[in-house]
């Protein structure tokens, strides 16, 4: 038996399906596919191919009904919050509703899911999104507070919701977990670069609890097309 030979198809087989797994989790499916994947090898990536999303899509949603209007008929400014229960995006929230309420600003705390967590409805992670996201909306008094569940890869999926709900502005912690460890520093910098509206980036301090008076560091793009003058 040519020992060199199958050591070389196994590596081939388990590369093959392993690259083919965390293609599909960086399209927005769940990363456990990834040990079917590994397994399948080179069998797998038909099925990723017939099982993979195009396009990211609403799951549910909680809107607040001034969210539709325009900014002068609403009062404020239209704030859409990258929310996944972390510390980060607790500080994103609190630094969302210190900036933008006292302006009567209209919040939308969306979460972003895996396509199939988003399908399966007896799924754990989409019924703890809804209960995070049903929390901390009401838990705030001080401004309106709508929420959504979208599906697919987070950057892509948040640039997509924060354009098609004409949001004035997006605001994201710099780090996250599990769906958005994505919704985290290579997040950050992907909606940054490429969503339309202005990203508000929301750098925790260290010590930093949404009790706490002192806002988080922030930064902020605006795209081109919005700066006036020179």
């Amino acid at each position: 038996m040519n020992w060199t030979a199958l050591w070389v198809f196994i590596g081939v087989w388990v590369l093959t399906g392993l690259a083919t797994g965390l293609w599909m989790a960086r399209k927005g499916h769940d990363p456990r596919w990834t040990l079917i994947a590994v397994i399948l090898g080179p069998l797998f990536v038909p099925i990723a191919f017939e099982r993979i999303e195009r396009n990211p899509r609403s799951v549910t949603s909680e809107p607040v009904a001034m969210w539709g209007a325009g900014g002068e008929e609403s009062g404020g400014l239209r704030v859409m919050v990258g929310f996944d229960g972390s510390k980060e995006a607790e500080q994103a929230l609190h630094t969302a509703r210190q900036l933008f309420a006292p302006g009567g600003g209209v919040l939308e705390l969306v979460a972003v899911v895996s396509y199939d967590d988003a399908s399966d409805i007896d799924s754990e992670v989409l019924a703890g999104a809804k209960e995070r996201l049903e929390a901390a909306a009401s838990g705030s008094e001080e401004v309106p507070v709508g929420y959504a569940v979208i599906a697919g890869p987070a950057g892509q999926s948040l640039r997509w919701f924060a354009t098609e709900q004409h949001a004035d502005v997006l605001v994201i912690g710099k780090r996250g977990r599990g769906m958005s460890n994505r919704m985290l520093g290579s997040v950050a910098a992907y909606l940054t670069e490429h969503c339309p509206v202005p990203v508000l980036v929301v750098d925790p301090a260290e010590h930093a609890s949404t009790d706490d008076k002192q806002s988080a560091p922030v930064a902020m793009r605006v795209p081109a097309e919005e700066v006036e003058g020179p």
